[in-house]
């Protein structure tokens, strides 16, 4: 038998289990973008404070030079070297590290995940790498990547020629306003890259995204299933249901030999009513229309409990009132009228 197809969207519950796996729709176009725009961000911002540190430094070694170069005098000036040069980059690799956190919490949200980093033969396996080598989805991340690397160098190279007739009259200028333009138009090829990486990793994500759903498609039995371990099997709920209300009627019938008087129609409706010393007022202990009325009232006769004919009694607490509540303030006044009658009756029998 044919394998059915996956045509079903994944469930909540699918999606929660693939997370708990470390599964997610992540696009490493996106890190890259976000991580190039931090980076050159972090090498405008922190330019400056570059500089004074490099200087710092030279003139530390110079310092050092003058000094006796033992090799002990050589150890400690590394050293120190080593301290002030990871000081100077410090605040940078916190920027980027901070960047690359912030891109996969914008794409899935924060996750810490144990199994994705558990040990997997299927992840060392060398006949599984070579069938992911040529997958599908590797062609398109590499034709993505290839496509992206020919536009972004078919696009400096534009740049680049557009500057060439600026570049004779800019070496006739004094070094700052050099600077200046060298500035302005690195900035331009790297807004220009940016916009373009921009673009590849939206196209990027959206295509990861939609792998991501594809691969986690369920078929029609498998959603079947999983309705059947998350709500209860369809026909086991069905039976309890119609158990629990089977013991629900023998209950309430069980409670008729206690009521005072029985309210019907006289043909669809009937309710049983109940009034003792310690009840607030009177109770319904049983109801039913129908089969289930003809029964009540079987039950009643059985007991010689009292059969009122109240169309409209019958039907307001057939209605309003369930099964071992108390009748309403508005039924009162109705109410009583039959238990006067009840009592009429009574006293007419004893007579």
């Amino acid at each position: 038998m044919a394998e059915e197809e996956k045509t079903e969207l994944p469930s909540a519950k699918k999606i929660e289990k693939a997370r708990e796996e470390g599964n997610v729709a992540k696009s490493i176009e996106v890190l890259g973008f976000l991580g190039l725009l931090g980076s050159f961000g972090g090498i405008f911002a922190l330019f400056k404070f570059w500089l004074e540190g490099f200087e710092s430094m030279f003139r530390e070694s110079l310092h050092w030079i003058k000094l006796d170069f033992s090799p002990h005098n050589l150890y400690v000036l590394c050293l120190q070297l080593l301290k002030d040069a990871l000081w100077i980059l410090l605040p940078f690799l916190f920027l980027v590290g901070f960047i690359a956190f912030l891109a996969n919490v914008l794409q899935f949200g924060f996750l810490f995940s144990p199994k994705a980093i558990a040990p997997k033969w299927s992840k060392i396996n060398p006949i599984t790498g070579f069938k992911n080598l040529f997958s599908l989805k590797r062609l398109l991340d590499g034709l993505l990547i290839t496509t992206k690397v020919f536009i972004a160098f078919i696009l400096g190279f534009v740049l680049v020629y557009s500057f060439v007739d600026e570049i004779m009259g800019v070496a006739q200028v004094g070094y700052k306003d050099q600077l200046l333009w060298f500035r302005s138009k690195a900035l331009e090829v790297i807004a220009s890259l940016l916009f373009l990486f921009l673009v590849a990793s939206l196209l990027d994500f959206m295509l990861k995204r939609r792998q991501y759903i594809e691969s986690l498609k369920m078929t029609k039995q498998e959603v079947k299933d999983e309705y059947k371990q998350q709500e209860g099997n369809p026909e086991i709920k069905a039976k309890i249901k119609q158990l629990m209300l089977k013991n629900s009627m023998s209950k309430m019938m069980a409670a008729i030999p206690s009521a005072n008087v029985v309210v019907t129609n006289p043909t669809h409706y009937a309710v049983a009513l109940r009034f003792e010393e310690d009840d607030p007022a009177p109770v319904v202990v049983a109801k039913g229309i129908d089969h289930l009325a003809i029964r009540i009232k079987g039950v009643a006769r059985e007991h010689e409990i009292e059969i009122i004919e109240n169309p409209k009694l019958a039907r307001q607490l057939y209605q309003d009132v369930d099964v071992d509540e108390v009748i309403p303030k508005v039924l009162f006044e109705a109410v009583a009228i039959v238990f006067a009658q009840v009592a009429h009756i009574q006293q007419m029998r004893n007579r």
